[in-house]
């Protein structure tokens, strides 16, 4: 696109993407300060805000840039970020609505439904997809993510599953909690053949334009370039950001973390998510599917294999990808992201029609300005 054209569509997104909600607590006067003097104070290259409250977008803006000392590229409200793994809820969601259509069952053996995912542990036979959607699979996680050797062709996903053979489980199915971010590639192959398309067709089809998330894709090459942010990591020692040696994308990782999106988008999500389900006019899942979604699974583990220690956090569980938490009598629902030059994260108080959106294109700089965010921004909800 020519700078003149990119402005133009920019100009229409947000048309289509308007802040309509009516800001009864004062969002800009209350964040805009903390967040600019965070953004100068830990030099962070880029940082966007989104605020939903009482179901609607009331606050949305972007601070810094998108591309370090380009003063043409400053993060806007539609800039897309590299979400990791804020992706996963949006694969819990593909598998909800499979399980509403009939096509399969939470507690299938996921052995059945992908005859090759045959790992090198007997016990494999037996995780489920809900083990897997809870993180208590015993699948291990991700070693290497391969971001400087990408594959993008149709049919990466399913051979990264064949090439899991050699793999041997942390324990039994179903009995300990351990984040796995290679089990949710695995689901994202179970979406695949069980819907017939590929993982990305079928998020594109059945939820990011259901939703109006209309700049939204987990392929690369679909994504308008002039709203990509790049991404930054810190020098060592140092307050000065580089760029990262490789944009965190690869479809064989494509259902753990490779959603783009902006604050405009997600925000349409995190409605729809309260909404249980609905976004003007338009059910994606039922409303009773977030009884199954949200209900605590398993207590979270903040260690990782093969730590002995016993690392629970009272009062974190997960759910279906979801984690829950109750803050001052009120559920608060999240998920967080962090890959290569990214951190994001997804907050949402159902009872309170409130979610808080946050993206950056830094992974080391501002992670004590993204909590105090969450910290401020969680006390004027409730």
């Amino acid at each position: 696109m020519s700078r003149w054209s990119s402005a133009i569509a920019f100009l229409l997104f947000l048309l289509s993407h308007p802040v309509s909600g009516q800001d009864t607590i004062g969002w800009q006067p209350r964040l805009d300060s903390l967040i600019s003097e965070g953004v100068r104070a830990q030099h962070v290259p880029g940082l966007a805000v989104g605020v939903v409250q009482d179901g609607r977008l009331v606050y949305a803006r972007g601070y810094g840039h998108a591309v370090m000392n380009r003063a043409d590229r400053p993060v806007t409200p539609a800039t897309l970020f590299h979400m990791a793994s804020v992706t996963k809820p949006f694969v819990a969601t593909a598998i909800m609505q499979l399980v509403e259509q009939g096509k399969l069952k939470l507690d299938d053996p996921v052995e059945r439904l992908l005859p090759y995912f045959r790992p090198a542990d007997p016990r494999a036979a037996r995780i489920t997809v809900r083990e897997m959607l809870t993180h208590t699979s015993g699948l291990p996680d991700v070693a290497d993510y391969d971001w400087d050797k990408p594959q993008n062709d149709d049919g990466a996903l399913e051979r990264y599953v064949r090439s899991l053979n050699d793999r041997k489980l942390l324990w039994d199915p179903g009995t300990r909690y351990a984040y796995s971010n290679l089990a949710f590639d695995v689901l994202g192959d179970v979406i695949a053949k069980v819907s017939g398309v590929s993982f990305e067709d079928y998020v594109r089809l059945h939820i990011l334009q259901p939703l109006g998330m209309h700049e939204s894709t987990l392929l690369m090459d679909r994504a308008d370039s002039t709203l990509i942010a790049a991404g930054y990591t810190r020098t060592s020692g140092g307050d000065s950001s580089v760029p990262i040696k490789a944009y965190p994308y690869n479809r064989v990782h494509g259902p753990s973390s490779d959603l783009m999106s902006s604050v405009l988008d997600m925000s349409r999500w995190a409605i729809a998510n309260l909404n249980r389900g609905e976004m003007d006019g338009v059910r994606i899942l039922s409303a009773a599917s977030y009884d199954t979604l949200w209900k605590p699974a398993a207590e979270v583990e903040f260690c990782r294999p093969p730590s002995h220690v016993d690392c629970r956090k009272p009062g974190i569980s997960v759910g279906l990808s979801w984690f829950l938490e109750q803050k001052n009598g009120h559920l608060v629902v999240s998920h967080g992201g962090g890959d290569d030059g990214f951190i994001t994260e997804l907050l949402l108080i159902p009872d309170r029609r409130f979610a808080l959106v946050m993206m950056t294109n830094s992974d080391r700089a501002g992670i004590s300005l993204l909590k105090a965010i969450q910290q401020r921004a969680i006390a004027l909800a409730l």
